[in-house]
């Protein structure tokens, strides 16, 4: 059975322009994943044409990149503002 503090459960620190799409940290990295996705979800940020396709806007293009970006290019994205 895996242990329950595993990297993806485990607090970490969030970048203040990550706090920015998802709120104060810390968090566990699959709380942030969570709530990067509500944030997509919520500004309707997925291509028309491809659900996988990511379209960030201002706030998320500052976390992600303003380019359209594939949602597993994004995961790494996202990790380079946690600490």
């Amino acid at each position: 059975m895996a242990a329950k503090n595993n990297a993806i459960n485990k607090p970490v620190a969030v970048s203040p322009t990550l706090e920015t799409v998802v709120g104060k940290g810390p968090m566990s990295r699959g709380e942030v994943t969570s709530k990067v996705w509500e944030y997509i979800k919520k500004h309707d940020l997925q291509a028309k044409d491809d659900k996988r396709m990511i379209e960030p806007d201002a706030k998320l293009g500052a976390v992600i990149g303003n380019e359209k970006i594939s949602m597993f290019k994004m995961t790494a994205a996202v990790s380079k503002h946690l600490g």
